[in-house]
């Protein structure tokens, strides 16, 4: 008996290891093999010398502590860590969620969506989404969208001239109803979206400044442009009214104002301008559910047609807008490309700022301009509901698409800093 004790020991756990238990049943060992214990205050850990056990199925999972000693430990994910996860997922693809739930909302009630429209929230979204430009719109950016005024040229060559050259493709696509590929050849004549290329451009950490001077410029250009286009590359010699005194009215009460109204608050009231610049993420989130009322709004409207038209062909009209939102962005990419190369990477192009807000703002196109040019045709090239309807999926698609692949680009930054920082 007094051997027996003797033999007793304690082993202190190995520091590091972790002091997972298991259960298992342990084979009957003789008294040699039994570890001693050396003092009754220290916990008991159970080593083998003649075996080694196995761990159970439910402990698969390998501690990765001390020197891992063949100790054994379930992981275990805790509720604020998945809920640290849901509210980055939710930050990085706010707009695209925005978006998404206004086009949902917009076929599940229509109702709210039709009434807001008739009261004019359309305009007043888009007039909160340039105040909130105005009042974050640094002068730093102002410079640097003069310094890239070369892309800032291009931009509105590619818009206004080079984007009604594919309508020339797209209206070679054979596609019932015919409406749909002459609704979607009109869109290539549009210019660059109201709020959308701006806000994701902003998002994205491009040159704002220049997505702003882009938007303006095209869209107030556009307005003596697009009978011009219409008429040469789709309405082959038809006269096309367009109502240039109301569009130009609509775009500097709706976009033009707002802007220099916030850029005037910013300068005026340094408190104001500081509580912009610390509250830029907020500011984002709130253009972001601004412009998510857009599609809330085009698809209550336009929920009825959506209905009676057949699946098939209103995946056609998906698809279609689709490709043209492609082949705009793959041709802007490659003139961005282009223009790096000749200058060697020195040019104004090569600047990741100024490439994302060229890419954003010259791959959209602007549905109400398109709205009002097809309430002026009176039909003469379709039935009005068709023409619109290919163009309100390109719309959206367009957003969506573009949102998610800012949510990618910055992913991808935020990769790249955590290993610059590591």
């Amino acid at each position: 008996m007094p051997v027996a004790l003797q033999s007793l020991t304690i082993r202190p756990p190995v520091a590091g290891t972790s002091t997972c238990r298991h259960r298992s049943l342990i084979p009957p060992v003789s008294h040699s093999e039994i570890p001693r214990r050396e003092s009754s205050t220290t916990p008991l850990t159970w080593k083998r010398r003649s075996f080694t056990r196995t761990p159970s199925i439910g402990a698969a999972v390998k501690c990765r502590q001390g020197d891992g000693d063949g100790e054994y430990r379930m992981p275990r994910v805790s509720s604020s860590t998945r809920g640290k996860s849901l509210a980055k997922f939710v930050t990085d693809n706010f707009l695209p969620l925005a978006l998404v739930s206004g086009v949902v909302l917009g076929f599940a009630n229509p109702t709210l969506g039709c009434l807001a429209d008739r009261y004019y929230l359309s305009k007043v979204s888009t007039s909160g989404i340039f105040l909130i430009s105005g009042l974050t719109l640094d002068n730093v950016e102002i410079r640097d969208a003069v310094e890239a005024w070369q892309v800032g040229i291009f931009g509105l060559v590619s818009i206004l001239y080079l984007s009604p050259l594919f309508s020339k493709i797209i209206l070679q696509l054979k596609v019932q109803p015919q409406e749909f590929v002459t609704g979607i050849a009109m869109f290539t004549c549009m210019p660059t979206t109201l709020s959308s290329g701006v806000a994701l451009t902003r998002l994205a950490g491009g040159n704002s400044a220049l997505a702003l001077a882009m938007t303006l410029i095209s869209n107030l250009l556009g307005i003596f442009i697009i009978p011009f286009s219409i008429s040469k590359f789709i309405a082959s010699g038809i006269g096309v009214s367009v109502p240039s005194g109301q569009l130009l009215r609509s775009l500097v009460l709706t976009i033009f104002l707002p802007l220099v109204l916030g850029k005037i608050a910013r300068e005026f009231s340094k408190g104001l301008a500081d509580f912009a610049d610390r509250n830029r993420q907020i500011l984002a989130s709130i253009s972001a559910i601004l412009l998510g009322l857009v599609p809330w709004m085009q698809v209550s409207k336009s929920r009825s047609l959506l209905l009676m038209v057949k699946p098939e062909n209103f995946l056609v009209a998906v698809v279609l807008g689709v490709f043209l939102h492609g082949i705009l962005f793959i041709f802007n990419a490659l003139a961005v490309q282009v223009f790096s190369l000749i200058s060697n990477g020195k040019s104004t192009f090569a600047k990741k700022e100024n490439a994302s807000a060229l890419l954003l703002v010259t791959s959209q196109k602007t549905l109400p301009v398109l709205v009002a040019v097809v309430e002026q045709l009176g039909g003469s090239l379709g039935e009005s509901g068709l023409l619109i309807l290919p163009c309100v999926a390109a719309h959206l698609n367009q957003i969506i698409i573009d949102s998610f692949l800012v949510g990618l680009w910055k992913e991808k930054e935020d990769a790249l800093g955590n290993i610059k920082v590591a």
